[in-house]
């Protein structure tokens, strides 16, 4: 009796697989006729890798796809990522009416039962042949392949190999067929919870030598560099970790492609291509059970394309914080956009080149360490002195590389540039070692070359100059009689400015470049400081939106006359945001000082600020849950730089809402560095008997003793518990029995109630388990003892991982406004009168 029973329950559970009511978690294969419904899953043989049906937090939103097994959410490719299933019960996270069927051709169908059976994604087989033995098979590289028996043995029909979404894994090929123009590229998700295809992509350009393409729409936004055979010329730290991951570039009739292959032991590895086009190298580490970022692309400012335009170049490393330079013989095309930072106009010759009868006379000059400029010309076949001859003699060939790796199969190969030179920086940030390798492997070889002057005129002019030079003398001497007014007010202007910054010990460099801009075009901007320009005040002066000559906006921060308050502030900023380069940092595009006046020039950004939605009934149903979540992880990526990524290590002292400005896509910078503080490289504390900040987003320690560390503006990032309410973090006017926005949010935590703190403008459509994440962190952003609180690459790893598990916060303590004020500003609480000021400035 008793085997009878075993007999139906085994043939029960058989007929459930075979009808895709049962999965079988420990199989790696799909045979025809079977299917995998919502809950079933495919496991790689060595159980890496799992496929199987995911939401992301999206009402009802369910993919399949295929992820790594000790990362659920290390996502590496999604079939129906354009056409979502429907969550049939309503139930986030919950099950679908989904089921991936395996045909008999070998076609794989996903169905959604819930649409009548429609197929909501398809794979293609690549023959049309008549196949037996179909089956579907994930295997231990992550590559889900199809595949099936034909006469003369077993062919792939498809694999997901060949059809990338945002991730590059070991063993899968970025490039294109040249012959079919079959491309395998990434694309962007369009957000960290939405894998629909995004704007971004990259790509392999195979036009020339292979180099690889980062794009945005139609914007070119970052390129490696051309292959040199051992790594990509712009990415030269590519050598430094090649012990873990070996690099390659195949060139074949039918395939030119980059693949990376993971070493014995290597770590679980994959690329990402960001939502806003940054390429990272994660690497999985099993002992924090986290993805650490092993290298991305842009790295920084110089990696943006063209960054500074025509025959200009790049330094990130030098000590100016103008990072771009002309090429040697030429000069900016705009020098007072150029003294702004606004150097996209590029570079120009000097003095025009000398070319007759076809045939340049000038001669050449070598730039080492450069990358590789774009929109060459490849020239096989040439020797180094036949490369030569055909640029010079070429009126149009601007410059020519040369390079003779043994470690490719076209050993020599010569470039040509026929216009400008666009695309280039300097690469001497890589160490020692790296250098070394730099030299002897390519810049020896690549032999970069940019035509000057020649000699043939050292007769011709001394006779010409002693001709001239009566005449030039007059000349000259008219020239700086009109122009000594001119450059004295300059002079002036530029030593009360420096001697302003140098009166700070603290921030004094004497080799920061400062862009400085006169008070005549200011006005001019301004329309005279008219009062319809005014953007706000604060408690330091007016801002005014101004336009430039050449119809640059910009807004103009004017200090109020003949104060002493706020020198400080003025220099202090001046000198970090000319330092500091990073997308959520507020611009500072110039300076000016004349007689009583002190003015700051920032670029310009239409939405304003932050509280001008958040605060605002009438506006806030702009800021949806992603503008929002937006917002947050941008502050943070702000805060992050300041405290840890910038060359400098920075407390901004004053973070609000006020100060987070928002550009047209609503991407947050942070502002007003005025009482922002640098500390030293070992430093971790400092004290101040000045206190200084906004009441509400000051840390406790900070207002008892003046005691401010990096966990100071942790506390103030507790603006994100603004962000998700839409209250003042101060106000009492919607929170009667409570003393602060953080009392309130910490009793509905407790309460099991922390949603109801969702602003009701955006709550019925946002996603729980990512609001509810954000009001955690925001807690122990605010508690009591810095000790306790995140550092701000905690945050942002908490906030972008949502799985990773978080401490348990303890309840702050609630301060209370002074005098009843509801938006006090303490400035100076020692030695001055005017300890509370009232703001409302809006945007810069």
């Amino acid at each position: 009796m008793a085997n009878s029973i075993v007999l139906v329950l085994f043939s029960l559970w058989s007929l459930l697989v075979v009808t895709g009511l049962a999965a079988n978690p420990a199989s790696d294969t799909l045979i025809k006729g079977r299917n995998i419904t919502d809950g079933g899953t495919l496991v790689s043989a060595g159980g890496s890798f799992t496929l199987g049906f995911f939401s992301l937090g999206r009402p009802n939103k369910r993919y399949l796809g295929v992820w790594f097994t000790v990362s659920k959410d290390a996502i590496c490719w999604v079939a129906n990522r354009d056409r979502p299933l429907a969550d049939t019960s309503g139930v986030l996270n919950d099950t679908s009416a989904g089921v991936l069927v395996l045909t008999a051709t070998g076609i794989l169908r996903l169905l959604d039962d819930g649409r009548s059976g429609q197929t909501v994604w398809s794979s293609n087989s690549t023959t049309t042949t008549s196949t037996s033995a179909v089956a579907a098979q994930l295997l231990d590289s992550g590559n889900l392949v199809v595949r099936g028996q034909i006469t003369g043995g077993e062919v792939t029909l498809w694999q997901s190999f060949d059809h990338p979404s945002n991730t590059l894994l070991a063993g899968m090929r970025l490039g294109k067929d040249p012959q079919t123009g079959v491309e395998w590229s990434l694309t962007s998700w369009r957000a960290p919870n939405d894998p629909t295809t995004g704007d971004c992509r990259r790509v392999m350009d195979t036009k020339g030598l292979p180099d690889c393409v980062s794009w945005q729409g139609d914007v070119k936004k970052y390129r490696t560099g051309p292959w040199n055979g051992l790594w990509f010329s712009g990415v030269p730290e590519m050598a430094s970790y090649s012990e873990l991951f070996s690099n390659q570039v195949i060139v074949l009739p039918n395939e030119v492609a980059y693949v990376f292959n993971a070493s014995a032991g290597a770590p679980f590895s994959r690329l990402v291509l960001s939502e806003v086009g940054v390429l990272q190298r994660l690497a999985w580490d099993p002992a924090s059970r986290v993805w650490n970022t092993f290298a991305q692309a842009p790295r920084d400012v110089c990696d943006d394309y063209a960054m500074c335009g025509a025959f200009g170049i790049c330094d990130v490393n030098t000590a100016s914080t103008l990072f771009c330079g002309c090429i040697v013989g030429f000069g900016p095309v705009n020098p007072t956009q150029w003294s702004m930072r606004e150097s996209g106009a590029g570079c120009r010759r000097n003095a025009p080149l000398e070319c007759g009868n076809g045939t340049t006379t000038d001669g050449f000059m070598v730039v080492r360490g450069m990358r590789v400029p774009d929109k060459f010309v490849f020239l096989r076949n040439r020797s180094f002195e036949q490369c030569v001859a055909e640029c010079s003699r070429n009126c149009s060939c601007t410059a020519y590389a040369y390079a003779n790796l043994s470690s490719m199969a076209d050993q020599s190969r010569c470039l040509l540039w026929t216009g400008e030179l666009i695309d280039t920086w300097k690469s001497s940030n890589y160490g020692e070692t790296l250098s070394q390798l730099i030299t002897a492997h390519i810049l020896t070889s690549f032999t970069f070359t940019v035509k000057m002057k020649t000699n043939l005129l050292k007769i011709v002019l001394p006779v010409i100059a002693c001709l001239l030079l009566p005449t030039s003398i007059a000349l000259v001497c008219i020239c700086k009689l009109k122009a000594a007014g001119k450059w004295r007010k300059k002079e002036i202007q530029q030593k009360l400015m420096l001697g302003y910054l140098s009166a700070s010990s603290e921030i004094g460099d004497k080799n920061v470049e400062f862009p400085f801009v006169s008070f005549n075009d200011i006005v001019a901007a301004t329309d005279n400081f008219s009062d319809c320009n005014m953007l706000g005040r604060g408690g330091f002066g007016k801002v005014y939106k101004g336009m430039l000559e050449g119809g640059k906006e910009v807004a103009v921060k004017r200090l109020i006359q003949g104060s002493g308050q706020g020198i400080d502030e003025f220099r202090n900023e001046v000198v970090l945001l000319v330092k500091l380069q990073h997308r959520n940092l507020v611009r500072l595009l110039g300076c000016c000082i004349h007689e009583d006046e002190k003015l700051l020039i920032y670029e310009y950004l239409p939405n304003k600020s932050l509280d001008a939605f958040l605060f605002d009934t009438s506006r806030k149903h702009v800021l949806d849950w992603p503008t929002r979540f937006k917002i947050v992880k941008g502050v943070a990526r702000g805060l992050l730089y300041l405290h840890r990524d910038s060359r400098l290590t920075i407390i901004h002292r004053d973070l609000k809402a006020s100060n987070i400005l928002l550009d047209t896509e609503m991407s947050p910078k942070i502002s007003d560095f005025g009482m922002a503080r640098i500390f030293g490289e070992n430093q971790q504390l400092a004290n101040t008997t000045r206190i200084a900040g906004t009441y509400g987003y000051m840390s406790p320690e900070y207002v008892t003793s003046g005691s401010f560390s990096v966990k100071s503006d942790t506390y103030s990032f507790g603006v994100l518990l603004e962000i998700i309410s839409g209250l003042r973090i101060i106000s009492t006017q919607f929170l009667a029995d409570f003393p602060s926005l953080i009392a309130y949010t910490w009793r509905l935590w407790e309460d099991g109630n922390a949603m109801e703190l969702a602003d009701s403008s955006m709550a019925e459509n946002c996603p729980v388990h990512e609001v509810l994440r954000c009001i955690h962190v925001g807690l122990l952003c605010v508690q009591d003892n810095p000790d306790a609180r995140l550092l701000m690459s905690s945050v942002m790893f908490m906030l972008e991982n949502a799985t990773t598990l978080l401490p348990a916060p303890k309840e702050p303590v609630y301060f209370a406004p002074r005098n009843n004020q509801t938006e006090g500003t303490m400035r100076n609480v020692e030695g001055s009168l005017n300890t509370w000021t009232i703001t409302a400035l809006e945007g810069r």
